[in-house]
């Protein structure tokens, strides 16, 4: 018997996407560079609901397949792809699906979709998100390229990706090996064509790392101004997890925090060293915004915030050099000032999305893309690492408003912050007095503060360009689009219309 679809790569994204898609019954075949790590997988899963085919050479792989063949690579991104996509073509006949599931730069993935379609090969760039456990048991899927391709595959990635309550849109939960969820709305949609999925895979985790910082920050400073401690925090964070910040990353954020060092009995967060990895995708949403033109400051920080980590060395040694004021504040109201901190994150956390689907927005204008902000709003909504229940919020917003400009100005967002922003404000005085470093939730405060200004200091900043560099100005009181230049060394300073 052939199978219905093929993956390549197994790691452990690889085996638990695999062990997905067999137990909703799907005959799948699978192929590791490595045969013996191919020959164990199979081994230790004799059992599964769709039938489980290890294949020892690419060639072998491709005749397992029905045609036409679909086959998903989840390898190592940029040269490691393209090597295994050169392979799988060459085994491979007009019309078969080639999947690349890996974080991919969108980019690369627009190259590949040419590339094989000039082979007559059809190819998806399908971003998954939710890591080891959603790729088990339900990830958050981000398809583009071919539409005829996504209706071929779409009957599968519907049934592995996560689910969401229909009216709710809460995630449905307790899935186990072989009996997974059934019913709900998928958190999958076809995104756009070609780059489409990985893009907006790009920029989820560009908002990822955002919530990350942010929630960090929120740590530092009940640690820092509170004197609080790990346990504390993590009971609070479980508390704000009942409300609107209920999210996966709260969650698990109370959980490592209530965490013990299996060693030595302290708190782990104690001692984990304070150097953040990263792999690139917030990287690329940064750069890609500056390439773009678009506002995402609170995105770039937390990319900056994880190099300044990295310089453990240098930090400790300024610390002994520079100094402060003192962290910690004397007899605080704890409960107000939590209350605040609560208020920050929850704005920051908006400003941060808002910056998220504006990028998109510009992205969609730049590659004549057709995408639905409120539809990617719901896919996230389970299965990813940055599902939250605000997300509803944001599939609302573009529900009723699908051209709207800016979450901000969605009455529900406009209403949260007018409500928070006071203690939004006191929080970051206070970082800023007791010498809390807070570059996301700082930065989505000026972002929001930018935002709602209607007139900016650039009037100046344009001045100064058109004096060193003739860069010349537009007028208040002249239509857009027409340009002037003062003759800045003639002594009577002339204008003249460039």
């Amino acid at each position: 018997m052939q199978s219905d679809i093929g993956l390549i790569g197994l790691a452990v994204m690889g085996q638990n996407l695999a062990l997905n898609i067999a137990d909703h019954g799907f005959a799948i075949s699978v192929y590791n560079r490595t045969t013996a790590k191919t020959d164990e997988f199979v081994k230790e899963n004799p059992k599964t609901p769709g039938k489980l085919t290890g294949c020892p050479t690419m060639k072998d792989f491709a005749a397992s397949l029905k045609k036409p063949r679909k086959a998903i690579i989840l390898v190592k991104a940029g040269a490691p792809t393209d090597a295994v996509i050169n392979e799988l073509a060459a085994v491979f006949e007009a019309g078969d699906i080639i999947i690349d599931g890996g974080n991919a730069l969108w980019t690369d993935t627009i190259r590949r979709e040419r590339e094989l379609k000039a082979k007559g090969l059809r190819f998806i760039g399908s971003g998954v998100s939710g890591g080891e456990e959603g790729a088990r048991f339900g990830p958050s899927l981000m398809p583009g390229g071919d539409a005829a391709a996504w209706a071929e595959l779409k009957p599968i990635w519907e049934a592995v990706a996560a689910k969401v309550d229909a009216t709710t849109g809460v995630e449905l939960t307790g899935a186990t090996p072989g009996k997974p969820i059934k019913g709900g709305v998928p958190c999958v949609a076809h995104i756009g064509p070609d780059g489409a999925g990985h893009y907006v895979k790009m920029v989820h985790n560009g908002i990822e790392y955002g919530d990350m910082q942010m929630i960090c920050e929120a740590y530092d400073l009940m640690r820092g101004l509170l004197g609080m401690t790990p346990d504390e925090i993590g009971t609070t964070f479980e508390e704000w997890n009942q409300g609107d910040l209920n999210s996966f990353l709260i969650e698990i954020t109370a959980k490592v925090l209530k965490q013990k060092d299996p060693e030595t009995g302290r708190p782990l967060v104690d001692v984990i060293l304070d150097t953040a990895g990263q792999k690139g995708t917030g990287k690329w949403t940064s750069a890609n915004a500056l390439d773009m033109g678009v506002a995402a400051p609170t995105i770039a920080e937390a990319v900056f915030a994880r190099c300044l980590s990295a310089v453990k060395e240098e930090r400790v040694a300024a610390a002994k050099a520079l100094r402060g004021p003192k962290r910690a504040m004397t007899n605080p109201d704890k409960a107000k000032i939590i209350a605040q901190i609560r208020d920050a994150l929850y704005c920051s956390k908006i400003c941060s999305y808002a910056q998220g689907f504006q990028l998109m927005r510009e992205a969609q204008n730049e590659y004549k893309w057709k995408l639905h902000f409120g539809e990617i709003a719901q896919i996230w909504r389970g299965g990813c690492i940055i599902r939250a229940r605000f997300l509803q919020k944001i599939t609302e917003a573009f529900g009723k408003k699908p051209r709207l400009a800016n979450l901000l100005l969605d009455p529900y967002f406009k209403k949260t912050v007018k409500k928070a922003q006071k203690n939004w404000r006191k929080v970051i005085a206070l970082a800023v007095k007791h010498g809390i470093p807070v570059p996301t939730l700082g930065s989505a405060l000026s972002y929001f503060d930018s935002y709602r200004t209607e007139d900016l200091p650039q009037n100046l900043l344009q001045g100064q360009r058109d004096f060193f560099g003739a860069h010349t100005y537009e007028r208040k009181d002249k239509p857009r689009g027409e340009f002037f230049h003062i003759d800045w060394p003639d002594p009577k300073r002339p204008q003249i219309k460039a």
